[in-house]
């Protein structure tokens, strides 16, 4: 019978305390080898050129010198797979990591044995991503798809943002109430609400709002 070979783990966090969690933690799983440790994202670069792990658990705030997107983008493609490990659950931050080349998105408040699954399937170049991270990225894919609002239709929705009624609308950019009505009723359809309340919720979580 062969012996599949551990994973080798690189750990990357600014904290101290953290890694030595980490390295306890994944030091209970035979298949799982912590070979470095880097508090940087600087030294995480260095340590991956040099060590060749598997997987680099990338925490993405790393104080001074660059932070974890800019490391992830500096190694992703030279070999390692880069995990993101982080209390961070923005749009923004997913959307920055995932676009430097992170394979995967995790969550320090997961379990255990989630965070073991994700480096094994990370190492092997399968996507993990922490549930509320992946309902983020879905419902960032499904406003992708929706069509864009026109100059008009953002100009009204700032409006709205503001507490303006259509009358007051229609007077603040010199058009009639009928044409606020028309154009709000094409802005709940491109956003799939119902509600002014509504279109103002989503345009903020979609930063759809200057």
């Amino acid at each position: 019978m062969t012996t599949r070979a551990p994973v080798r783990v690189l750990l990357c966090d600014d904290h101290l305390v953290v890694r030595a969690g980490l390295l306890a933690l994944l030091s209970s799983e035979p298949d799982i080898e912590v070979v470095g440790e880097a508090g940087t994202g600087e030294e995480a670069v260095a340590t991956a050129a040099k060590l060749r792990p598997n997987v680099v658990l990338m925490d993405l705030q790393l104080g001074d010198g660059i932070d974890g997107v800019e490391a992830t983008r500096r190694i992703a493609g030279t070999g390692p797979h880069v995990l993101v490990l982080t209390t961070y659950d923005t749009d923004a931050d997913i959307t920055r990591a995932i676009a430097a080349g992170a394979t995967g998105y995790l969550l320090k408040a997961e379990r255990p044995e989630e965070l073991f699954a994700a480096i094994r399937s990370a190492a092997q170049g399968r996507t993990a991503l922490s549930p509320p991270v992946a309902s983020r990225v879905m419902a960032q894919l499904r406003g992708a798809g929706r069509p864009a609002l026109t100059d008009r239709e953002s100009e009204i929705l700032a409006q709205l943002a503001h507490g303006l009624g259509n009358r007051e609308i229609a007077r603040a950019l010199f058009i009639s109430e009928a044409t606020v009505k028309t154009h709000l009723g094409r802005i709940y359809a491109k956003l799939g609400v119902d509600t002014r309340a509504g279109a103002v919720a989503v345009a903020k979580e979609q930063r759809l709002l200057p």
